[in-house]
């Protein structure tokens, strides 16, 4: 009789829901048929062919960040490679027009489109906003993303679609549904196995909150949810025909996420270095002043307390005897309300050390102020732990600084290495770190630092706008067959 009931019971469920399977199904493919129609019927060019739409997923075009130079950078490749292609950028900076964009890009970048840009403005980006997540923010954005992704096909079906932010759910999205040919360009896994480690072990730090780590069990409960969340994201991950890196230790951690290394390749990210190899490189004529500069957006990644609490280190020690002044120059983009909040939380932290004085703040500052400081600097300043590559990294070792990043990602295994042999910059981890390695670069002869200079800037030439147009190319050939 009990079987019986089970019986009656589970052949309809499991009927009812082989139907929804299939209406799901039947949904989908209609949905993606009907995609498919509004994607011919896009008009025909002057030569009676229909452009290849390639679109970029960029909800923060208008940032001014590193991830903003590769964007640019790339549609500017495609533009001088493909003749019958047009470029899309899904944005979400509805606050500016398109010209107001492509303006901003040159201003900031020095980078000058051949063609003029199409671009689709998304009214949801509010969706991807870690604001929006005080708790599960990684699976929050990431969902966001997707409901975000819906209103950018809707209003645009592309041809080719490439994630350049790092919104990888949207990948199977433009796949499946918009019948997209997909690739990605990775700045930053979303979850990484450091993340993992760092939970795990339970270590406090700006994504992993102390009350988390003082508790076993919110720490294991983190634990389960970032493993669920890894998981998850090396499925989407995997639907990409094409996947870029912009370092080996994202390369690293891509390859042990999403498992697609057939198709995975490192491109270097675009540095300006031609730009600053104007600057003449020369031994330092003796100065009453000298500066140290940081170029990073205020994101609270960028570390830039343990900046300002080195400095203060320096200066404390360094005020014993007479040595020239100390200026501390932050140059960074702010992006949001929470950037600037974070602004002003950093000029609190310079009152509270004593150095308000001694500290800078230059904020969303154009191309060629940026290169007048860096001409001026002694030593380029980076504390970013685990950065995945480091532009700014890139930009104060071309432009002559003696640069000290953290050591750790990008910095350590890809730019601060040494070249046929020879220094090019310092590598530190913490506050008592830096501020010895400042003082110990400041103790050098000019012409030691000198020579370290021109070590570092022989060196950066592989990261030069040419070999990232190379290997861009390249790696999105398959895209376009």
């Amino acid at each position: 009789a009990c079987f019986r009931l089970l019986c009656s019971l589970l052949l309809p469920a499991l009927f009812l829901s082989g139907i929804l399977c299939v209406c799901l199904v039947v949904l989908l493919w209609g949905v993606r048929l009907w995609i498919q129609r509004k994607k011919q019927l896009i008009s025909a060019g002057t030569d009676g062919k229909r452009p290849l739409l390639v679109a970029f997923f960029h909800p923060y075009c208008n940032a001014g960040g590193g991830g903003e130079r590769v964007l640019w950078c790339a549609i500017r490749t495609l533009q001088k490679k493909y003749r019958n292609v047009t470029c899309v950028v899904y944005t979400g900076d509805r606050d500016v027009t398109g010209e107001e964009i492509v303006e901003g890009a040159f201003r900031r970048f020095n980078i000058k489109l051949i063609h003029p840009v199409k671009f689709v403005f998304l009214e949801k980006r509010f969706l991807v906003e870690a604001s929006l997540y005080p708790h599960f923010t990684l699976l929050g954005q990431s969902l966001g993303s997707v409901f975000l992704g819906w209103e950018a096909l809707l209003k645009c079906a592309p041809d080719i679609y490439i994630d350049s932010m790092g919104y990888a759910f949207t990948i199977p999205l433009f796949k499946y549904l918009g019948g997209c040919r997909v690739g990605c360009y990775v700045h930053y896994p979303t979850i990484s196995t450091d993340m993992l480690s760092v939970v795990r072990n339970q270590d406090t730090r700006f994504n992993n909150a102390a009350f988390i780590t003082s508790s076993p069990f919110f720490s294991k409960f983190k634990l389960v949810y970032y493993y669920f969340f890894a998981f998850m994201y090396g499925l989407v991950g995997s639907c990409s025909d094409v996947v870029m890196v912009n370092s080996t230790w994202t390369l690293n951690h891509i390859l042990s996420l999403w498992r697609v290394g057939a198709c995975t390749s490192v491109v270097y990210p675009p540095c300006d270095v031609q730009t600053f190899l104007d600057i003449p490189l020369e031994v330092e004529k003796s100065t009453s002043e000298y500066s140290i500069v940081s170029v990073s957006q205020f994101r609270p990644e960028k570390d830039h307390p343990l900046q300002i609490r080195a400095f203060a280190k320096l200066l404390k020690e360094k005020r014993v005897g007479q040595q020239p002044s100390l200026k501390l120059i932050l140059i960074g983009g702010c992006r949001n309300q929470q950037d600037e909040e974070r602004v002003n939380k950093l000029k609190c932290l310079c009152e509270d050390l004593g150095v308000s004085d001694d500290v800078v703040f230059r904020i969303n500052i154009p191309f060629e102020e940026l290169k007048r400081h860096l001409a001026e600097a002694t030593i380029g300043l980076h504390t970013m732990w685990n950065e995945h590559f480091g532009i700014g990294v890139v930009e104060c070792m071309a432009a002559g600084t003696v640069i000290l990043a953290h050591n750790s990602g990008g910095p350590k295994l890809d730019i601060v290495v040494p070249h046929e042999g020879r220094v090019t910059g310092f590598l530190a981890e913490d506050e008592d770190g830096y501020a010895e390695t400042m003082a110990y670069i400041f103790s050098l002869p000019p012409e030691k630092r000198l020579e370290i200079r021109e070590n570092a800037r022989r060196s950066v030439h592989r990261f030069s706008d040419q070999h990232f147009e190379e290997a861009f190319l390249l790696s999105v050939e398959p895209l376009f067959k």
